[in-house]
């Protein structure tokens, strides 16, 4: 058995997931908007696996894709707010500084 966490891109569900011997940990979820933005709506992490920058991770890989895509991304899940405004490696695709 294997303990490494695997990150699912749905591009069908609009979603990443975070798994761990195929138990989903972790989600996150976006709406593209028009041809150039994408928002992040909701970011869940299973309260047994907060804090171990998962959450940050399922971000990043929210990043990625509105980056592959050239779009920017505003940020209404909380959570996903707060991570773009911590970190400076979003403010390429940040739509809207909101605090």
């Amino acid at each position: 058995m294997t303990n490494k966490i695997q990150y699912l891109v749905s591009e069908q569900q609009n979603s990443v997931y975070a798994m761990l011997n195929n138990k989903k940990i972790g989600e996150i979820t976006y709406i593209r908007v028009g041809i150039d933005k994408l928002i992040i709506d909701y970011t869940n992490v299973e309260p047994e696996y907060r804090n171990q920058q998962i959450g940050l991770t399922l971000v990043r890989n929210i990043a990625t894709i509105a980056r592959n895509q050239k779009r920017h991304v505003i940020t209404l899940c909380p959570f996903a707010r707060a991570m773009f405004n911590k970190y400076s490696e979003f403010d390429d695709i940040r739509l809207m500084h909101v605090h």
